[in-house]
């Protein structure tokens, strides 16, 4: 899961990407309007953590500009704890949820969880797939109920997969689910992950689509 974080204030920025990326999302941060605007015409996000007061002028702006264009990114608004007006504002502006500062990062990311769940669809709070089931609050997979731990990149690959059952994603694809911009991409990344999820769930769980990319296998387990 690849977020996007907008907020000017290091101190706060650096605890939200580290802490994000524990719970298992790739995480890119900007400071200022400007650049939110150029990052999330230029990539994919699943979901935008948005403050509202930024250097080059107010998140709601960003905010709105995204639900003009028809866009269903799902996000939570950062606010002062008693800028009451500017939590109304924003919730009516379009964000779909709202966080005062000072926070806990463990309810950062757990509505962050919730967010991208409603947005696709999920009632439940976890993935499941024929026999396996993938819970994103642990990072733990559980297979015929036997609990199965992941590293966070096996998480990532099994998580994009499993949300997109039967659709292929390309290499490039789940590098994006994998990594922020301001970490490395290792050549071999995905395929070396995907080689370890084999080797935990069998042989056949993830099918190779030769110059396309992977998918769940239809037949394998």
């Amino acid at each position: 899961m690849r977020i996007l974080v907008v907020e000017d204030d290091p101190v706060l920025l650096d605890g939200l990407q580290v802490g994000l990326a524990l719970c298992g999302f790739a995480v890119d941060a900007v400071a200022t309007c400007a650049d939110a605007d150029v990052a999330l015409r230029a990539n994919e996000f699943d979901a935008l953590i948005l403050d509202l007061m930024l250097p080059d002028g107010s998140g709601l702006d960003v905010l709105s500009r995204l639900r003009k264009e028809k866009s269903h990114l799902p996000i939570l608004l950062l606010t002062a704890r008693d800028a009451v007006e500017e939590r109304i504002a924003g919730l009516d502006a379009g964000a779909d949820d709202y966080l005062g500062k000072p926070f806990d990062l463990d309810e950062v990311a757990a509505r962050l969880r919730a967010l991208i769940r409603r947005s696709a669809g999920r009632p439940a709070s976890f993935l499941s797939w024929r026999d396996l089931i993938l819970d994103p609050a642990t990072m733990v997979a559980r297979k015929n109920g036997e609990m199965v731990r992941l590293s966070r990149r096996e998480f990532s690959i099994l998580h994009a997969l499993m949300d997109r059952p039967g659709q292929i994603l390309s290499r490039t694809q789940l590098e994006q689910k994998l990594y922020g911009w301001q970490e490395g991409i290792d050549s071999n990344s995905v395929e070396v992950h995907i080689h370890h999820l084999r080797n935990k769930f069998g042989s056949k769980i993830i099918e190779t689509v030769r110059g396309i990319g992977y998918r769940l296998s239809e037949d394998g387990q």
